[in-house]
Protein backbone atom coordinates (compact mmCIF):
# COMPACT_ATOMS: atom_id res chain seq x y z
CA UNK A 1 0.00 0.00 0.00
CA UNK A 2 1.56 3.78 -0.84
CA UNK A 3 2.41 6.25 1.68
CA UNK A 4 1.14 4.15 4.79
CA UNK A 5 5.09 3.47 5.88
CA UNK A 6 4.93 6.03 8.74
CA UNK A 7 1.68 3.88 10.71
CA UNK A 8 4.09 1.54 11.80
CA UNK A 9 7.11 4.24 13.15
CA UNK A 10 6.88 3.87 17.42
CA UNK A 11 4.73 6.03 19.26
CA UNK A 12 6.28 7.71 22.09
CA UNK A 13 6.94 6.34 25.51
CA UNK A 14 5.41 7.36 28.24
CA UNK A 15 7.42 8.86 31.02
CA UNK A 16 7.10 5.73 34.04
CA UNK A 17 9.17 8.02 35.98
CA UNK A 18 6.63 11.33 36.05
CA UNK A 19 4.02 8.21 36.90
CA UNK A 20 5.52 6.82 39.89
CA UNK A 21 6.11 10.87 41.18
CA UNK A 22 2.65 11.46 40.47
CA UNK A 23 1.38 7.97 42.27
CA UNK A 24 3.79 9.31 45.57
CA UNK A 25 1.89 12.63 45.10
CA UNK A 26 -1.47 10.73 44.91
CA UNK A 27 -0.39 8.84 48.21
CA UNK A 28 0.74 11.81 50.12
CA UNK A 29 -3.10 13.87 49.50
CA UNK A 30 -5.00 14.54 52.26
CA UNK A 31 -7.42 11.25 51.12
CA UNK A 32 -7.36 7.84 51.95
CA UNK A 33 -5.61 6.16 49.30
CA UNK A 34 -6.97 5.07 46.29
CA UNK A 35 -10.65 7.11 48.03
CA UNK A 36 -10.98 9.15 44.45
CA UNK A 37 -10.58 6.27 42.08
CA UNK A 38 -10.30 7.01 38.59
CA UNK A 39 -9.98 10.83 39.32
CA UNK A 40 -6.04 9.42 40.43
CA UNK A 41 -5.58 6.87 37.87
CA UNK A 42 -6.12 9.44 35.12
CA UNK A 43 -4.17 12.19 36.67
CA UNK A 44 -1.43 9.61 36.49
CA UNK A 45 -1.66 8.65 33.64
CA UNK A 46 -1.52 12.43 32.24
CA UNK A 47 1.75 12.82 34.16
CA UNK A 48 3.44 9.99 32.36
CA UNK A 49 2.15 11.48 28.86
CA UNK A 50 3.38 14.66 29.68
CA UNK A 51 6.49 14.19 31.45
CA UNK A 52 5.43 16.28 34.90
CA UNK A 53 4.48 15.76 38.68
CA UNK A 54 1.47 17.65 37.67
CA UNK A 55 -0.37 17.52 34.47
CA UNK A 56 -2.24 20.60 33.09
CA UNK A 57 -4.72 20.24 30.12
CA UNK A 58 -3.49 23.75 28.39
CA UNK A 59 -4.50 23.08 24.85
CA UNK A 60 -7.18 20.76 23.51
CA UNK A 61 -7.69 19.99 20.07
CA UNK A 62 -10.45 18.59 18.27
CA UNK A 63 -11.22 17.51 15.02
CA UNK A 64 -14.46 16.34 13.51
CA UNK A 65 -13.77 14.03 10.23
CA UNK A 66 -17.07 13.62 8.17
CA UNK A 67 -17.52 11.45 5.06
CA UNK A 68 -20.51 10.04 3.14
CA UNK A 69 -21.21 5.99 2.97
CA UNK A 70 -22.17 4.28 -0.32
CA UNK A 71 -23.89 1.43 2.02
CA UNK A 72 -26.77 3.93 2.94
CA UNK A 73 -28.36 2.28 -0.65
CA UNK A 74 -29.21 -0.51 0.88
CA UNK A 75 -31.83 1.19 3.54
CA UNK A 76 -29.30 1.23 6.52
CA UNK A 77 -30.19 4.65 7.78
CA UNK A 78 -33.15 6.82 8.85
CA UNK A 79 -31.65 9.65 7.22
CA UNK A 80 -30.54 10.96 3.64
CA UNK A 81 -27.28 11.40 2.63
CA UNK A 82 -27.94 15.15 1.85
CA UNK A 83 -27.58 15.06 6.09
CA UNK A 84 -23.72 14.78 6.39
CA UNK A 85 -23.06 18.19 4.53
CA UNK A 86 -25.64 19.63 6.14
CA UNK A 87 -24.31 18.97 9.52
CA UNK A 88 -20.80 19.86 8.44
CA UNK A 89 -22.53 23.54 8.16
CA UNK A 90 -23.82 22.68 11.49
CA UNK A 91 -20.52 22.09 13.57
CA UNK A 92 -18.39 24.76 11.50
CA UNK A 93 -21.68 27.17 11.96
CA UNK A 94 -20.86 25.93 15.78
CA UNK A 95 -24.82 24.97 16.47
CA UNK A 96 -23.54 20.61 16.37
CA UNK A 97 -24.25 19.35 20.21
CA UNK A 98 -20.08 18.79 20.15
CA UNK A 99 -19.56 22.59 19.08
CA UNK A 100 -21.61 23.56 22.27
CA UNK A 101 -19.44 21.07 23.97
CA UNK A 102 -16.15 22.21 22.44
CA UNK A 103 -16.47 25.53 23.44
CA UNK A 104 -17.51 24.65 27.08
CA UNK A 105 -14.75 22.65 27.22
CA UNK A 106 -11.77 25.49 25.95
CA UNK A 107 -11.45 22.89 22.80
CA UNK A 108 -10.03 24.41 19.78
CA UNK A 109 -12.27 22.82 17.29
CA UNK A 110 -11.85 21.84 13.14
CA UNK A 111 -14.36 20.45 10.58
CA UNK A 112 -12.82 18.19 7.90
CA UNK A 113 -14.41 16.82 5.35
CA UNK A 114 -12.91 13.58 3.47
CA UNK A 115 -15.41 13.28 0.92
CA UNK A 116 -19.25 13.73 0.88
CA UNK A 117 -21.48 13.10 -1.98
CA UNK A 118 -22.81 17.49 -1.68
CA UNK A 119 -19.77 19.55 -1.54
CA UNK A 120 -18.90 21.41 1.19
CA UNK A 121 -16.88 24.06 -1.04
CA UNK A 122 -18.83 27.31 0.08
CA UNK A 123 -19.20 26.50 3.97
CA UNK A 124 -16.94 28.48 5.74
CA UNK A 125 -14.65 27.51 8.14
CA UNK A 126 -14.44 23.59 6.82
CA UNK A 127 -11.19 22.05 5.94
CA UNK A 128 -12.51 20.55 2.56
CA UNK A 129 -10.36 17.17 0.83
CA UNK A 130 -12.86 15.50 -1.30
CA UNK A 131 -11.21 12.85 -1.87
CA UNK A 132 -14.23 10.87 -3.41
CA UNK A 133 -18.14 11.54 -3.10
CA UNK A 134 -18.13 9.29 -0.30
CA UNK A 135 -17.04 5.72 0.23
CA UNK A 136 -18.55 2.75 -2.57
CA UNK A 137 -21.47 0.37 -1.22
CA UNK A 138 -19.24 -2.29 0.55
CA UNK A 139 -21.87 -5.03 -0.14
CA UNK A 140 -20.70 -4.78 -3.89
CA UNK A 141 -17.43 -3.49 -4.10
CA UNK A 142 -14.58 -1.87 -1.84
CA UNK A 143 -15.36 0.74 0.13
CA UNK A 144 -12.10 2.89 -1.19
CA UNK A 145 -8.84 2.26 -2.88
CA UNK A 146 -6.30 1.53 -1.12
CA UNK A 147 -5.10 5.18 -2.60
CA UNK A 148 -7.50 6.65 -1.19
CA UNK A 149 -7.20 4.78 2.13
CA UNK A 150 -3.91 6.17 2.30
CA UNK A 151 -4.79 9.40 1.73
CA UNK A 152 -7.69 9.59 4.44
CA UNK A 153 -5.26 8.21 6.78
CA UNK A 154 -2.68 11.02 6.17
CA UNK A 155 -5.75 13.76 6.50
CA UNK A 156 -5.94 12.40 9.92
CA UNK A 157 -2.29 12.88 10.75
CA UNK A 158 -2.09 15.83 9.86
CA UNK A 159 -4.65 16.86 12.22
CA UNK A 160 -2.55 16.68 14.93
CA UNK A 161 -0.98 19.84 16.78
CA UNK A 162 2.39 18.17 18.50
CA UNK A 163 1.84 20.48 21.16
CA UNK A 164 -1.47 20.03 22.29
CA UNK A 165 -2.21 18.63 25.54
CA UNK A 166 -5.05 16.11 24.13
CA UNK A 167 -6.38 15.18 21.06
CA UNK A 168 -10.17 14.53 20.41
CA UNK A 169 -11.48 12.75 17.23
CA UNK A 170 -15.48 12.93 16.39
CA UNK A 171 -16.82 11.96 12.94
CA UNK A 172 -20.41 12.62 10.96
CA UNK A 173 -21.57 10.54 8.23
CA UNK A 174 -24.96 9.43 7.52
CA UNK A 175 -24.58 5.29 7.27
CA UNK A 176 -20.94 5.01 9.40
CA UNK A 177 -22.43 3.40 12.66
CA UNK A 178 -22.86 0.56 9.64
CA UNK A 179 -19.25 0.65 7.86
CA UNK A 180 -17.96 1.12 11.82
CA UNK A 181 -20.06 -2.28 12.45
CA UNK A 182 -18.46 -4.12 9.96
CA UNK A 183 -14.96 -2.79 10.59
CA UNK A 184 -15.35 -3.81 13.98
CA UNK A 185 -17.08 -7.38 12.83
CA UNK A 186 -13.94 -7.50 10.94
CA UNK A 187 -11.44 -7.41 13.33
CA UNK A 188 -12.81 -9.31 16.15
CA UNK A 189 -14.67 -12.32 14.13
CA UNK A 190 -18.12 -11.71 14.31
CA UNK A 191 -20.73 -10.78 12.16
CA UNK A 192 -24.18 -8.59 12.00
CA UNK A 193 -26.22 -9.29 14.52
CA UNK A 194 -23.56 -9.02 17.38
CA UNK A 195 -22.37 -5.54 16.45
CA UNK A 196 -24.95 -3.43 14.64
CA UNK A 197 -26.93 -1.11 16.64
CA UNK A 198 -29.93 1.19 15.62
CA UNK A 199 -27.86 4.23 14.72
CA UNK A 200 -29.77 7.00 14.20
CA UNK A 201 -32.68 5.24 15.09
CA UNK A 202 -33.89 2.55 12.66
CA UNK A 203 -36.75 0.25 12.82
CA UNK A 204 -36.81 -2.99 12.88
CA UNK A 205 -36.83 -3.32 9.12
CA UNK A 206 -33.53 -0.73 9.21
CA UNK A 207 -32.10 -3.01 11.77
CA UNK A 208 -32.41 -6.04 9.81
CA UNK A 209 -31.18 -4.23 6.53
CA UNK A 210 -27.82 -2.82 8.10
CA UNK A 211 -26.99 -6.40 9.80
CA UNK A 212 -27.80 -7.68 6.39
CA UNK A 213 -25.06 -4.93 4.69
CA UNK A 214 -22.41 -6.01 7.38
CA UNK A 215 -22.85 -9.57 7.10
CA UNK A 216 -22.89 -8.97 2.93
CA UNK A 217 -19.64 -6.82 3.27
CA UNK A 218 -17.87 -9.52 5.41
CA UNK A 219 -19.12 -12.19 2.80
CA UNK A 220 -17.64 -10.52 -0.22
CA UNK A 221 -14.11 -9.23 1.32
CA UNK A 222 -13.24 -11.73 4.24
CA UNK A 223 -10.23 -13.30 1.75
CA UNK A 224 -8.82 -10.13 1.49
CA UNK A 225 -8.03 -9.79 4.95
CA UNK A 226 -7.78 -13.20 5.70
CA UNK A 227 -4.36 -14.77 6.79
CA UNK A 228 -2.78 -11.01 6.85
CA UNK A 229 -0.60 -10.13 10.04
CA UNK A 230 -2.44 -7.29 12.29
CA UNK A 231 -1.48 -4.15 10.76
CA UNK A 232 -2.11 -5.46 6.86
CA UNK A 233 -5.18 -7.19 8.23
CA UNK A 234 -6.49 -3.92 9.60
CA UNK A 235 -5.80 -1.79 6.84
CA UNK A 236 -7.61 -4.28 4.36
CA UNK A 237 -10.38 -3.89 6.48
CA UNK A 238 -10.52 -0.30 6.32
CA UNK A 239 -10.00 -0.24 2.64
CA UNK A 240 -12.93 -2.44 2.14
CA UNK A 241 -15.37 -2.03 4.69
CA UNK A 242 -14.42 1.66 6.14
CA UNK A 243 -15.47 4.87 5.89
CA UNK A 244 -13.29 7.83 4.86
CA UNK A 245 -14.21 9.29 8.37
CA UNK A 246 -13.06 6.05 9.89
CA UNK A 247 -10.15 5.96 8.22
CA UNK A 248 -8.92 9.81 9.06
CA UNK A 249 -9.86 8.90 12.64
CA UNK A 250 -7.47 5.76 11.96
CA UNK A 251 -4.63 7.66 10.92
CA UNK A 252 -4.95 10.69 13.65
CA UNK A 253 -5.15 7.68 16.65
CA UNK A 254 -1.80 6.61 15.49
CA UNK A 255 0.03 10.10 14.62
CA UNK A 256 -0.72 11.65 17.97
CA UNK A 257 0.54 8.83 20.10
CA UNK A 258 3.91 9.15 17.67
CA UNK A 259 3.97 12.86 18.32
CA UNK A 260 3.69 12.16 22.26
CA UNK A 261 -0.36 13.55 22.52
CA UNK A 262 -2.60 11.56 24.77
CA UNK A 263 -6.05 11.00 22.96
CA UNK A 264 -9.47 11.11 24.34
CA UNK A 265 -12.01 8.54 22.39
CA UNK A 266 -15.21 8.76 22.15
CA UNK A 267 -17.94 6.56 21.61
CA UNK A 268 -18.55 3.41 19.18
CA UNK A 269 -17.21 4.82 15.55
CA UNK A 270 -14.21 6.43 17.75
CA UNK A 271 -13.47 3.40 19.27
CA UNK A 272 -13.69 0.82 16.47
CA UNK A 273 -11.28 3.37 14.76
CA UNK A 274 -8.96 3.18 17.79
CA UNK A 275 -9.17 -0.12 18.00
CA UNK A 276 -7.90 -0.64 13.92
CA UNK A 277 -4.79 2.13 14.87
CA UNK A 278 -3.93 -0.20 18.22
CA UNK A 279 -4.15 -3.21 15.71
CA UNK A 280 -1.97 -1.52 12.67
CA UNK A 281 0.88 -0.08 15.46
CA UNK A 282 0.20 -1.36 19.12
CA UNK A 283 2.15 1.07 20.99
CA UNK A 284 -0.93 3.43 20.26
CA UNK A 285 -2.43 1.43 23.49
CA UNK A 286 -0.31 3.12 25.65
CA UNK A 287 -2.05 6.69 24.52
CA UNK A 288 -5.73 6.38 24.98
CA UNK A 289 -8.32 7.54 27.39
CA UNK A 290 -12.43 6.57 26.69
CA UNK A 291 -14.54 9.21 27.28
CA UNK A 292 -17.70 7.41 27.76
CA UNK A 293 -19.54 4.08 27.21
CA UNK A 294 -22.20 4.67 24.38
CA UNK A 295 -25.80 2.98 24.38
CA UNK A 296 -24.71 1.65 20.88
CA UNK A 297 -24.68 -2.42 20.77
CA UNK A 298 -21.05 -2.78 19.29
CA UNK A 299 -19.68 -0.16 21.78
CA UNK A 300 -19.65 -2.82 24.03
CA UNK A 301 -17.22 -4.89 22.38
CA UNK A 302 -14.67 -2.33 20.79
CA UNK A 303 -14.13 -1.66 24.76
CA UNK A 304 -13.73 -5.18 25.70
CA UNK A 305 -11.42 -5.57 22.39
CA UNK A 306 -9.53 -2.53 23.64
CA UNK A 307 -9.30 -3.56 27.34
CA UNK A 308 -10.89 -0.13 28.08
CA UNK A 309 -12.98 1.18 30.84
CA UNK A 310 -14.47 4.86 29.92
CA UNK A 311 -14.53 8.09 32.47
CA UNK A 312 -18.26 8.37 31.70
CA UNK A 313 -21.88 6.39 31.09
CA UNK A 314 -24.69 8.32 30.12
CA UNK A 315 -26.39 6.73 27.76
CA UNK A 316 -25.38 9.04 24.79
CA UNK A 317 -25.16 7.87 21.32
CA UNK A 318 -24.93 10.94 19.01
CA UNK A 319 -21.40 10.70 18.41
CA UNK A 320 -19.60 13.72 16.81
CA UNK A 321 -17.37 13.88 19.86
CA UNK A 322 -19.65 14.80 22.24
CA UNK A 323 -19.19 12.01 24.55
CA UNK A 324 -15.55 12.84 24.68
CA UNK A 325 -15.96 16.29 25.40
CA UNK A 326 -18.53 15.69 28.07
CA UNK A 327 -15.38 13.47 29.38
CA UNK A 328 -13.44 16.43 29.36
CA UNK A 329 -14.82 18.41 32.80
CA UNK A 330 -14.09 15.48 34.85
CA UNK A 331 -10.26 15.31 33.28
CA UNK A 332 -9.74 18.78 34.27
CA UNK A 333 -11.27 17.59 38.33
CA UNK A 334 -8.64 14.71 38.28
CA UNK A 335 -5.73 16.95 36.96
CA UNK A 336 -6.84 20.27 39.22
CA UNK A 337 -7.60 17.92 42.66
CA UNK A 338 -3.58 16.22 41.89
CA UNK A 339 -2.04 19.34 41.64
CA UNK A 340 -4.04 21.92 44.31
CA UNK A 341 -4.53 19.32 47.07
CA UNK A 342 -2.69 19.89 50.01
CA UNK A 343 -0.37 17.12 51.82
CA UNK A 344 -0.62 15.85 55.01
CA UNK A 345 2.47 17.90 55.72
CA UNK A 346 1.29 20.84 54.54
CA UNK A 347 -2.26 20.71 55.93
CA UNK A 348 -0.73 19.21 58.97
CA UNK A 349 -2.57 16.33 59.25
CA UNK A 350 -1.45 13.07 60.47
CA UNK A 351 -0.58 10.57 57.76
Amino acid sequence: MPNTEWLCQPTATPNEAARAAAIARQNELTKPPGSLGRLETVATDFAAWQGVEKPALDTITLAVFAGDHGVVTRGVSAFPQSVTAQMIANFAAGGAAVAVLAREARAAMTVVNLGTVTPTDDIPGVINHQLAPGTADFTADAAMPLDTLADALAVGAAAIDPGASLFVGGEMGIGNTTSAAAVLAALIGLDGAATVGRGTGVDDAGLAAKRAAVDAGLARHAARWAGLDAPDAALAVLACVGGLEIAALTGAYVAAPQAGVPVLIDGFISSVAALAAVRINPGVADWLVFGHRSAETGHARALAALGAEPILDLGMRLGEGSGAMTAVPVIRAALAVHAKMATFAEAGVGA
